[in-house]
């Protein structure tokens, strides 16, 4: 099979298109045949060597987390007592986490992972879809679901009568949250930078959309939520935190997903103690599993809903790029595209 690895840490030049050996599937493991490898900022900052492990976990890794495809093989009681899915060759799945704390990611032809970390994929969902989801929806989902007095799991109307604030609504995350809340029936404000991020945004199922870069921002989400927002999530609370506080309602959460625009964070205390804000910070990594498995069985509902979709008309542009290119596809997700970065792993 081909896959991509590299050895050392480093720029995306590291990344080498290899021929290995078909891994077999052990037990309570399956092989999947891939068809989309998605890339998400923590693949690359994982090669760079700033990864949960730090440096080089294992002497080579193939990259990225989330991908999807077909079951091709079922190893020894794959799907028993261990897990609530029973699993068969042929089954589409979505995966999550796969590279963590294994040398075994999704920009290769086959994978073999833990059954813990597959997901059905509905029918009706596309590959591109399924390797869209892992990192950025199962975030949108954590975050959703850690407010004070707010729902633990998502369905529709979980959500009733809560608005709820995307800071970042063109990204990957910013478009998941955006769409699953809007499923969950919360009220979706979002903040974005151009016009065109907007249309996205808009695209996506906000609401309402503030061009932070436009006027007092502060005043435009409160002119629309007069007593707050009940939860903010965050992409750069280094940045954003005055305006989260100068937003949010009493008991109201800010969920910070990402360190954008700064690695420290000051805040006024007394302020906060006034609205007894809860600021919840969050990475996937370690959430624990019963919050993975909560968010694959709400991602999965969303989907047979058809409220959870990706594409230019559902605000996520995909730009796609064969295997042999992973590179490039790492380099534009350093240099920030707009949108979600895929590999064709058949291409």
């Amino acid at each position: 099979m081909r896959s991509i690895v590299y050895s050392t840490n480093g720029d995306p030049s590291v990344l080498h298109l290899v021929e290995r050996e078909l891994p077999e599937p052990g037990p309570g493991e399956v092989r999947i045949k891939l068809a989309f490898s998605g890339v998400n900022p923590t693949d690359w900052k994982t090669r760079r060597g700033g990864g949960p492990s730090g440096g080089m976990p294992f002497p080579e890794v193939v990259p990225n987390l989330d991908g999807a495809g077909v079951i091709d093989a079922v190893g020894p009681a794959a799907g028993d007592t261990a897990s609530t899915t029973t699993f068969a060759v042929g089954d589409r799945v979505w995966v999550y986490l796969a590279a963590h704390e294994s040398p075994l990611g999704t920009a290769q032809e086959f994978t073999v992972q833990p059954v813990s970390r597959v997901v059905p994929l509905p029918d009706a969902a596309s590959f591109e879809l399924g390797a869209s989801l892992g990192v950025p929806a199962m975030t949108a989902h954590r975050a959703l679901t850690v407010a004070q007095d707010g729902p633990t799991r998502l369905s529709p109307g979980a959500l009733d009568g809560r608005t709820v604030l995307v800071q970042g609504g063109a990204g990957a995350v910013g478009n998941a949250a955006i769409q699953l809340a809007r499923w969950a029936g919360a009220t979706v404000m979002t903040t974005i930078s151009s016009d065109e991020k907007a249309r996205l945004a808009t695209a996506a199922g906000a609401h309402h959309v503030v061009n932070y870069r436009e006027g007092d921002t502060a005043a435009a989400i409160r002119e629309v939520a007069p007593d707050g927002v009940d939860l903010v999530v965050e992409v750069a609370i280094a940045q954003n935190l005055p305006l989260d506080q100068a937003v949010l309602a009493p008991r109201g959460t800010v969920v910070s997903y990402a360190n954008n625009g700064g690695d420290q964070v000051t805040l006024d205390i007394r302020p906060h103690m006034g609205l007894n804000t809860r600021l919840q910070f969050m990475l996937l990594y370690t959430v624990g599993d019963a919050a993975l498995h909560a968010a694959a069985e709400d991602i999965t509902a969303a989907i047979e809903d058809g409220a959870l979709r990706v594409g230019e008309d559902h605000g996520l542009a995909l730009t796609v790029f064969p295997l042999a290119e992973t590179a490039a596809a790492h380099a534009a997700v350093e240099d920030d595209t707009v949108g979600k970065v895929l590999i064709d792993v058949t291409a």
